[in-house]
C-alpha cells in the first residue's frame, strides 16, 4: 500500500541514517516529502534529501514552495503519516508543549495525520526527568515513539538514545496505517529451517529462507498483535518490534521452546520448515573420509510433529499451518489439514515459495478455499492475517 510520508529531520549525527530511510521508503513506492530544521542542515545537505526523495526539501516557514505560502497546512493535509527521524530532545519538548516556532513544529501542530517520532540523543539527555515527562505527554497525545535503541553513541557513551536503524523504522512505520485487526491477540510463530546434526559440522536441513515467517511476524505485529517468534536457521533479518524472539536450531529444541511459550497464546502459526527426521547415530566427532573405510551409514528417526502436537492439546490456540508440496498440492493440503485438526492451512508449491521473495498460496479453512495470486510474501502475509482475523471473529 503506497503512502505519502512527511519526514521531519532534526539536528543530530543520526541524520545520516535518514538518508537510507528515504531510500528505503522510496524503494517501497512511497512518496516522501522532507522537512529539515536549520540545525539538521549542519549535518546533511538539503540537496542530498532532495536527490533521494525526488521532491523539494522545505526548511522554514517562509518557503513558499508548499503552495500559496502555506506549506505547514498543505503538507500536513496531503500526508498519510508524519515521522520525525531523528527527533531531538529539543524538538520533542516543543511538540509536547504545543510550540510551533519553525516549519517542522508548525507542521506537527497543523497536522491531521498520525505522527511518530524516532528519538536520537545522548543517554543522559534520554534519561533526563524533563525529557521523560515530555515523552509521557507525547504518548498521552497518541504520538508513537519508535525506539530508541541501546548501544554505543557518537559521544562514546553507551546506553539508550541511539536512533533505530533505517530498515527498522521503515518496517515499523507500516504499523501506523495497518488496520489493527489483531489488537489484544497473542501470536506465537515458528520460522526458518531446522538443522539436524550428523556430526559437529554437518547436518540435515532445507532451503527455507525464513522470509515467509518474517513476513507473517511483521503482518501480525502491524495488525496489533503481541508476537513471539521461535526461529531456526535464517537467511533474512529478524523483524523489529516483536515481543519476544528465541532461536531453536533443531526440531526438538523448537518444540521445547514452543511448548514453553504456548500458555496464554491466542494463535499459533507454524511456518518453520521442520525436518521430518533427525539422526539417530549422530557422531560427536567429525566424520573423516579415509582410504579403505566404508561409507558411514546414517540412521534416521522421526521428529515430533510440532503443529500436530500443539493442535492436539486441550488448551490449543487457533492453529495456522503451512503445507509446502511438490505435487498434488491441494490434495495433500486438504488431507494434512484434516489429519492435524488445523482450522486454517496455507498451501503452496515448494518451487514457488521456498527461498523466493514471492509466493502463491491457497488458504484452506472450514468455510472455503481461497486462491491468492502470485505476490510478494509481505502481501501474502497481509492477506493471511486478514483471513485469520475474520476466522477469529467467528469464535
Amino acid at each position: 500500500m503506497k503512502k505519502k510520508v512527511l519526514l521531519g529531520i532534526c539536528g543530530g549525527i543520526a541524520a545520516y541514517k535518514s538518508c537510507e530511510l528515504v531510500r528505503l521508503l522510496k524503494k517501497a513506492g512511497h512518496q516522501v516529502n522532507v522537512v529539515m530544521t536549520q540545525a539538521a542542515t549542519d549535518f546533511i545537505s538539503p540537496t542530498t534529501f532532495q536527490a533521494l526523495s525526488g521532491e523539494p526539501v522545505l526548511l522554514d516557514t517562509h518557503d513558499g514552495s508548499g503552495g500559496h505560502g502555506m506549506a505547514h497546512i498543505n503538507l500536513s493535509r496531503q500526508a498519510d503519516v508524519m515521522l520525525i527521524a531523528p527527533a531531538s530532545a529539543n524538538t520533542l519538548a516543543k511538540i509536547a508543549q504545543g510550540m510551533a516556532d519553525n516549519l517542522l513544529t508548525t507542521l506537527v501542530a497543523a497536522r491531521n495525520c498520525p505522527l511518530a517520532v524516532a528519538p536520537a540523543m545522548n543517554v543522559q539527555m534520554w534519561n533526563n526527568p524533563a525529557n521523560q515527562r515530555n515523552l509521557a505527554l507525547l504518548q498521552q497525545d497518541q504520538i508513537r515513539i519508535l525506539g530508541p535503541a541501546v548501544g554505543e553513541q557518537a559521544c562514546g557513551e553507551v546506553g539508550s538514545g541511539r536512533m533505530l536503524e533505517a530498515a527498522d523504522l521503515a518496517d515499523l512505520l507500516v504499523d501506523i496505517w495497518t488496520p489493527p485487526v489483531l489488537t489484544g491477540k497473542r501470536v506465537l510463530i515458528t520460522a526458518g529451517a531446522t538443522f539436524e546434526a550428523i556430526d559437529p559440522v554437518r547436518g540435515i536441513t532445507n532451503i527455507s529462507s525464513g522470509q515467509m515467517g518474517m513476513a507473517l511476524a511483521r503482518a501480525c505485529r502491524a495488525a496489533g498483535a503481541n508476537v513471539s517468534l521461535v526461529y531456526g536457521q535464517m537467511q533474512t533479518a529478524l523483524v523489529a518490534g516483536l515481543a519476544y524472539t528465541e532461536q531453536a536450531i533443531s526440531a526438538d529444541a523448537m518444540l521445547a521452546a514452543v511448548q514453553r511459550l504456548l500458555p496464554g497464546q491466542d494463535v499459533f502459526i507454524s511456518v518453520a520448515a521442520v525436518a521430518d527426521y533427525k539422526v539417530r547415530n549422530r557422531s560427536e566427532q567429525k566424520l573423516k573420509k579415509q582410504a579403505g573405510q566404508s561409507v558411514p551409514v546414517i540412521e534416521l528417526t522421526e521428529n515430533a510433529d510440532i503443529l500436530a502436537t500443539v493442535a492436539a492439546r486441550a488448551d490449543a490456540p487457533f492453529c495456522v499451518g503451512f503445507a509446502a508440496e511438490s505435487e498434488h498440492v491441494l490434495e495433500h493440503a486438504r488431507a494434512k489439514r484434516l489429519k492435524k485438526g488445523v482450522p486454517l492451512l496455507v498451501a503452496n508449491e515448494v518451487s514457488q515459495a521456498m527461498g523466493k521473495a514471492s509466493n502463491q498460496v491457497v488458504l484452506l479453512d472450514d468455510e472455503q478455499e481461497t486462491a491468492l495470486p502470485q505476490m510478494s510474501k509481505d502481501d501474502t502475509a497481509t492477506a493471511i492475517v486478514v483471513r485469520l482475523a475474520q476466522l477469529l471473529a467467528r469464535l
